[in-house]
C-alpha cells in the first residue's frame, strides 16, 4: 500500500475529498465514487449520484443539492450505514416537522435533546478517533503526504475546514435565528420550510466562507473548528492506515476513470 501512495503523492491533480466518520470504519467520497474502510479490513466501493450541472449555478438549491449527494453514502441502501440505523437518522431529521405544533419554548429545548441525542448517537464507539482519521488522510492527500502518513513518519492535522461539524456550528443560530423571524403560523409545511431554509442558507454562508480568502470570513469557522476538539481524538497509526485505505479505493478509481 506505502508504494501505491507514493504514487499517488507524484501526481498532479487529484480531486478534492471528503469523508465522513462511523464506529467501525471511515467513508471517503469525491465528486463520482466512495469507498467505505472498515476496521476489521473489510472495504466497500461504489458509485456517487450524478449531479445535474443546471442546478450546480442555482441559488439555495445548490447547496441542499450537495448536502444531499454528501449524505447519499449514508442514506442509500447498500451503503455506509444498516437499514435500522438509516430509520433512525431519517427519524431525527423529520422530528422537527412535528415540534411545529409544540409551544416555542418546548419547541426549542426537544429541538436541543434530539439534536444532543443524534450528535451523542453519531460519535459513539471509535468514531473520534476514526474522525481524527478521516481528516488526517484527507490532508495527507491534500499534503501529497500520503506515503509518508501510511508509515507514520507524517502526521498531518486531525483538523479539517470543510468538516460537518463547522456546518452544524453554522447551521444551529442560522436556524434558530431564522425560526425567530419566521411571520407564517407553525405547521408541518412551515416547519420543513424552515429547516430546508435554514440549511440551503447555512451551505451558502458555508460555500462563500471556503471560497474566500479574507481572514474575516474565516472566523466563521472558528466555532467548528473549536468544536472538532471534541468531536475528534488523536488516531492511532492504525485508525489513520483505515482511512487511507479507503482515500486509496476512491483515488485509484478516480484517476481510472
Amino acid at each position: 500500500m506505502e508504494s501505491v501512495l507514493a504514487g499517488i503523492d507524484r501526481l498532479e491533480g487529484l480531486p478534492r475529498l471528503g469523508g465522513m466518520a462511523r464506529p467501525n470504519g471511515v467513508a471517503i467520497v469525491s465528486e463520482r465514487f466512495w469507498a467505505f474502510a472498515g476496521v476489521d479490513g473489510t472495504l466497500r466501493e461504489g458509485a456517487m449520484p450524478a449531479q445535474r450541472t443546471r442546478l450546480r449555478n442555482v441559488p439555495l438549491v445548490r447547496g441542499l443539492v450537495r448536502l444531499g449527494l454528501a449524505m447519499s453514502p449514508l442514506f442509500r441502501r447498500g451503503g455506509v450505514a444498516k437499514t435500522r440505523e438509516r430509520l433512525l437518522l431519517a427519524a431525527a431529521v423529520a422530528a422537527p416537522l412535528l415540534f411545529a405544533f409544540l409551544p416555542e419554548r418546548a419547541s426549542l429545548l426537544a429541538g436541543l435533546a434530539v439534536t444532543l441525542g443524534l450528535v451523542l448517537w453519531l460519535l459513539r464507539g471509535r468514531t473520534l478517533a476514526l474522525h481524527g482519521a478521516e481528516h488526517r488522510a484527507i490532508a495527507a492527500t491534500e499534503e501529497r503526504r500520503l506515503a509518508e502518513t501510511w508509515s507514520g513518519a507524517a502526521r498531518p492535522t486531525r483538523f479539517a475546514a470543510r468538516c460537518g461539524t463547522n456546518f452544524a456550528a453554522l447551521v444551529l443560530p442560522v436556524a434558530v435565528l431564522l425560526q425567530r423571524v419566521w411571520p407564517f403560523a407553525p405547521t408541518v409545511y412551515a416547519s420543513a420550510a424552515v429547516v430546508l431554509l435554514s440549511l440551503a442558507l447555512t451551505m451558502e454562508l458555508w460555500l462563500a466562507v471556503e471560497g474566500s480568502t479574507r481572514r474575516i470570513a474565516r472566523a466563521f469557522l472558528l466555532p467548528g473548528l473549536g468544536l472538532q476538539r471534541v468531536t475528534t481524538r488523536e488516531p492511532r497509526l492504525e485508525e489513520t492506515r483505515v482511512a487511507l485505505r479507503a482515500v486509496e479505493s476512491v483515488l485509484r478509481r478516480e484517476l481510472a476513470a
